[in-house]
């Protein structure tokens, strides 16, 4: 699933810069006539010896001609000498969408905002676990009215992005042990990272870092003599556990299961299919969707415990194939909310899922990580 409701101060950070421009150049040297908005501040989270900062800058091209975004360079506030990561050419491109464009992503990449239009700068910030992390980050942004890739253009010097000092939650496995897909997980090209939602006025990014679970059987694969029936999928039934304690915020159960392969009409209602949130904290929900139909066992506003028994794993709303929608955001709304870093506090790495082989992977135990992009992981079953 791509794609949770509660309250928190969205921190938005607004540079207007209203400058003519000409189709030949810029007709002052103030900059370019743009608004910059981040929507969220990233906040910091570990993959496995790395610290990252994943965060979105929206582009609003205010000019009357088309504007190229030649360079992005990225600074600590506290070390303004080198930049921490410097996107050009065709990785800027790859970092961008224009907003409307197919897919909301799947169209060309390209550094260009047409008159009117926005784009979007996916940001994703690699750092060394032992370096000191920034107090916010200064960005350097050089745009272009025309396409020729020597033009100086004009430049936004020095557009503040705070970083997040909000803790990361530590959650315990989702299941009892298993080998497991973190299908379109923690990466920036990703569909889930790349979904942005737009609904009553608002834009949102819930599934930022999304995981779409997928259990891996004996046989390599996710699936067992064929794919058309739910029960032929190794995970269709597994348990799915309170990852902490919490309170539960919400509940839908009652939603068929789909038929593998088969995906029905996708609404508002039932995109997420049958589903459950866990409130645990202040400001942290999970979301856990795709639910097997009738396999909900909390209730509204219940208390549970880490580890206990919520619903077993189906195959219902926006998905295909048995698997589980995690995901852990700022409201309890499973889209209209802000999608958050966790990390597990243990699990092994098995490598990433297109290399994957029963007996040959590598075997990597992680700590106080979340997992990246399809990589296939094992969780230790809970001692009891």
């Amino acid at each position: 699933m791509h794609s949770s409701f509660a309250t928190i101060v969205r921190r938005a950070v607004r540079v207007w810069i209203v400058v003519g421009l000409s189709a030949m150049g810029f007709a002052r040297e103030r900059g370019p006539r743009v608004e910059v908005v981040c929507p969220f501040p990233p906040v910091p989270v570990r993959i496995d010896q790395q610290q990252v900062l994943v965060y979105e800058l929206h582009v609003t091209n205010f000019d009357t001609v088309p504007l190229t975004l030649k360079r992005l360079d990225i600074f600590a506030n506290e070390d303004g000498s080198s930049p921490l990561s410097t996107l050009a050419g065709d990785s800027l491109a790859a970092a961008m969408i224009r907003v409307g464009s197919a897919g909301s992503g799947a169209g060309k990449d390209t550094p260009t905002t047409d008159p009117g239009g926005r784009s979007v700068v996916f940001v994703w910030i690699d750092l060394p676990s032992n370096r000191a992390l920034p107090t916010g980050l200064r960005h350097r942004m050089v745009f272009s009215a025309t396409a020729d890739p020597d033009s100086p253009g004009a430049t936004l010097e020095d557009f503040q992005v705070p970083v997040s000092r909000d803790p990361v939650p530590t959650l315990s496995p989702p299941f009892n042990g298993g080998i497991w897909v973190a299908g379109d997980g923690p990466d920036n090209s990703s569909l889930h990272r790349r979904t942005i939602t737009a609904i009553d006025g608002h834009i949102y990014s819930a599934e930022r870092f999304a995981i779409d679970w997928v259990k891996v059987g004996p046989n390599g694969d996710s699936h067992h003599d064929g794919t058309t029936r739910n029960e032929n999928w190794w995970g269709y039934g597994e348990p799915v556990l309170a990852v902490a304690n919490g309170e539960i915020t919400e509940v839908v159960d009652g939603i068929p299961d789909n038929t593998p392969r088969n995906l029905p009409p996708v609404t508002l209602d039932n995109i997420a299919g049958n589903h459950v949130i866990l409130q645990i904290g202040p400001t942290r929900y999970v979301t856990y969707a795709h639910l097997e139909n009738g396999s909900v066992k909390v209730r509204l506003h219940e208390r549970v415990r880490q580890g206990a028994a919520l619903a077993l794993l189906g195959n219902s709303g926006n998905t295909t194939g048995a698997h589980l929608h995690l995901q852990v955001t700022d409201r309890s709304s499973v889209l209209q909310s802000e999608g958050v870093p966790f990390v597990f506090p243990s699990f092994t790495y098995l490598g990433p899922g297109s290399e994957y082989e029963v007996d040959k992977h590598v075997s990597v135990p992680w700590v106080n990580s979340i997992p990246p992009g399809n990589a296939v992981i094992e969780f230790e079953p809970v001692r009891k």
